[in-house]
């Protein structure tokens, strides 16, 4: 590939859609997007408005009603905090001796060494916002969840993780659940669980997804944030609407390295998440049980 031939737009474009495939927690049904705007600069903020609640009140006829009252709003800033980058080079003589297209590769490497550290990012946000009050396992190392004589079923405990849902008034429509393989393992041997399979989930345009339970679409992803000794798991549950999050790949650029015979590229994505909703949210920080 001659250096002249790069076009920057089309290059960004692709990476954006290797990203969006490759994401779990930063997928559109486990966070939204609809503040994202324009995003320039690492730094550059968001800002997120919301009212307060509206009074109701009784009303008796023949009698004045209470006079108007103002409402309350707040705002919330999300800041575009994060910045990772890639930069790699692909010699003269090694593209020249390979028949795989080794651009493309190469970028789709890249994009999914971005949409990791992405995804790390946001589950640790999420997890870390969770009020105290919604999370199961909070004192005491954890949930031992398993099927021994001591432990939390894993469906209950998805189940427990619904009911906190359902008392901050959380819709059930859309919600979710984001486990590891071992939590997955532990639900393939119940019968409530409902397994769909992949095809179901590339219907819907989502990345992870494995199943239903409890209320719950349920998606796999090897970054649940857990801490060691003892091993601990930070299952979220929640929607779409408790976090936003935005994005932009703010460069990407090719050019010949001044000493070398050979093609680089490097690119710059920038990204920040907000809880703004964090009673949407609930946890269960979890062992392993018995699977017996």
């Amino acid at each position: 590939m001659a250096i002249e031939t790069f076009i920057p737009t089309v290059w960004s474009a692709r990476l954006l859609q290797s990203l969006n495939k490759a994401l779990v927690y930063a997928q559109p049904a486990v966070v939204n997007t609809d503040y994202e705007g324009e995003i320039r600069e690492q730094g550059d903020t968001v800002k997120i408005n919301s009212l307060g609640p509206v009074t109701v009140s009784p009303y008796t006829k023949n009698s004045n009603i209470s006079a108007p009252e103002t409402l309350n709003d707040a705002d919330q800033i999300l800041t575009i905090d994060q910045a990772d980058y890639f930069n790699f080079q692909i010699d003269d003589v090694d593209r020249a001796q390979q028949k795989p297209k080794v651009m493309d590769r190469a970028m789709r490497n890249a994009a999914l060494a971005l949409a990791d550290n992405t995804d790390q990012y946001l589950a640790g946000i999420m997890w870390a916002s969770v009020p105290a009050a919604s999370t199961q396992g909070a004192v005491g190392g954890g949930v031992a969840v398993g099927f021994g004589a001591t432990d939390t079923n894993p469906y209950v405990a998805l189940l427990n993780a619904a009911v906190d849902l359902d008392e901050h008034n959380v819709p059930r429509e859309g919600r979710w659940a984001i486990v590891p393989p071992w939590f997955h393992a532990y639900l393939l041997m119940d019968s409530r669980f409902v397994a769909t399979g992949a095809e179901a989930a590339d219907g819907r345009a989502v990345n992870g997804m494995i199943g239903r339970a409890a209320g719950f679409d349920i998606y796999l992803s090897n970054n649940v944030p857990y801490a060691a000794g003892p091993v601990e798991y930070k299952i979220l549950c929640g929607t779409n609407y408790a976090t936003s999050y935005a994005e932009q790949i703010n460069k990407v650029e090719a050019y010949r390295p001044e000493l070398r015979f050979a093609d680089a590229v490097k690119g710059l994505h920038l990204y920040g998440g907000k809880v703004v909703y964090p009673e949407a949210l609930a946890l269960i920080i979890a062992d392993v049980g018995d699977a017996a």
